[in-house]
């Protein structure tokens, strides 16, 4: 039986211990926990100790728990000012909370029945209620208190108070898994120390030395277990979202789509509305809803027989339409916008030429204000496309829908609810089901009104879609919030795979 000096230095120590984790032999041996590994599974391949392996599941503080364990949870320090105050507007919530904490902590409050919202001259403001008044800290006080404490608490533990799902969600905590690995020393492996083990220094390189001297001869060369496992590497790859990505290009130009593309992010909202057959007084096109260019605040319209047939659209109507009936502003059009939708993209693809037939893809990012949670983002990225032919249908379009859904995205149930968009009829929105999220929307859909496409050239029928194409990663990584998507989160970004 050949043992290398690592092994002989850990069977040793073990026979002193008898019983010990990894963690205590690595102090015994002064060996990097590498190689007490490499000599514990070598041990235990040749029945000289037993290797035992218990594993738990754990929860840890995230950066942000850590430092809520400090200074108190958003809604407690929000409760600590009402009580002194009794009502506060929601401009001072700011002495106490980021800007990021305020919307969802008022939710909370009300949701516990701690405060409640009021209109004031002055604008909303918080009340204290009488549940607050009376309110003491909550069961996750104490959670975070052990956490920050102990570093980890046992899942089950922690789930016995407060739902971990509930503090993932708020990026408080995370799951992680603590291995326990404990090491005995077996029955041959005592009787092989009973008959001594000479502890001597190994060689692990023949050297012109060694070679010259003869010295080779005298010394004893460590034998190698290439077997034996070793310290995981990360080597460099793309980021998971990013490689979603690139698949769903390369599978939609496998399908025959042709890819469109354009440089910039900023759109004027003559691309953005105005060629979409969107008036220009739709509600969509406010603040509210879009961003807009502060400086420069104007950009060129296109050739001026496009803009005049967009502009007898809007006004007169085309293909038999009567229009929107209002005067057309071209001043408006040239307003310059952060793009709101990839269906600009389709609107410029049409008015330069198309194949007939032809299909046509593009993902780009847009922004949109927006509330973010966990299926909401402001800026996102959107996979839009169409399909223009002579003899489309309604039809068409519902089947390539779900075979996105099914084959792309992974979802085992969807479905189609009618809906309506301002340069499309008929009009679908499609939903798809996830585990975690339950029916999540995710775009869009319709034949494109003929008032449009005459517009812009195209005398034949336009099936076209919009989808959030982050939510349909979302569904191919296994992640129940789109934030992620972003994460710095170096375990995910290590090993995230895709469900593909």
């Amino acid at each position: 039986m050949t043992l290398g000096y690592n092994e002989k230095l850990v069977l040793l120590k073990l026979g002193e211990l008898k019983k010990a984790d990894v963690e205590e032999l690595i102090k015994a041996t002064g060996l990097e926990q590498v190689a007490v590994m490499r000599a514990i599974l070598t041990l235990q391949s040749q029945g000289l100790v037993r290797l035992e392996e218990r594993r738990e599941k754990v929860v840890k503080l995230t950066d942000t728990g850590k430092k809520y364990a400090k200074i108190g949870l958003p809604e407690v320090r929000v409760l600590k000012l009402l009580k002194e105050k009794r009502k506060v507007k929601l401009e001072e919530l700011r002495e106490v909370l980021t800007e990021d904490e305020i919307k969802p902590i008022i939710g909370i409050l009300r949701k516990e029945g701690w405060a409640k919202v009021e209109k004031t001259p002055e604008g909303l403001a918080l009340e204290i209620t009488e549940k607050g008044e009376k309110a003491e800290k909550r069961a996750i006080d104490e959670v975070l208190k052990k956490l920050a404490v102990k570093g980890y608490l046992p899942h089950e533990e922690v789930e016995k108070v407060v739902s971990v799902k509930e503090l993932k969600r708020r990026k408080i905590a995370q799951e992680d898994e603590i291995v326990e690995r404990i090491v005995e020393i077996t029955e041959k492996g005592l009787n092989l120390m009973k008959k001594g083990i000479e502890l001597k220094k190994e060689v692990t390189a023949l050297t012109p030395e060694l070679i010259s001297t003869g010295r080779w001869r005298e010394v004893e060369f460590k034998p190698f277990n290439i077997k034996a496992p070793v310290k995981r590497i990360y080597p460099g790859k793309k980021q998971p979202y990013r490689v979603f990505l690139d698949k769903i290009r390369r599978r939609l130009i496998e399908m025959g789509f042709i890819e469109m593309t354009v440089d910039s992010l900023i759109e004027t909202q003559f691309w953005n509305f105005d060629a979409l057959f969107q008036p220009q007084n739709h509600p969509a096109r406010e603040w509210t809803d879009t961003y807009q260019l502060k400086y420069p605040e104007k950009g060129h319209l296109p050739d001026r027989e496009l803009v005049e047939k967009v502009k007898t659209a809007h006004e007169k109507g085309l293909a038999g339409s009567r229009g929107w009936g209002y005067v057309w502003s071209p001043e408006r059009a040239m307003l310059l916008m952060p793009r709101a939708h990839a269906t600009a993209l389709s609107a410029r693809q049409l008015a330069k030429g198309v194949q007939i037939p032809g299909k046509y893809f593009t993902i780009q990012r847009v922004f949109r204000p927006d509330v973010l949670d966990r299926t909401h983002l402001i800026e996102f990225n959107q996979i839009d496309g169409f399909v223009v032919s002579e003899d489309l249908t309604f039809r068409h379009l519902l089947g390539i829908l779900k075979r996105f859904a099914i084959e792309i995205a992974g979802a085992k149930k969807v479905k189609f609810f009618p809906d309506y968009y301002p340069f499309t009829e008929p009009s679908v929105q499609l939903s798809a089901y996830h585990p975690e999220l339950g029916w999540v929307e995710f775009g869009g859909a319709g034949v494109f009104r003929e008032e449009m496409t005459e517009a812009l050239g195209i005398k034949e029928p336009v099936i076209a879609w919009g989808i959030g194409i982050d939510r349909l990663a979302m569904f191919k990584l296994g992640i129940d919030d789109i934030r992620y998507l972003f994460s710095y989160d170096l375990r995910w970004l290590r090993e995230a795979k895709l469900l593909w």
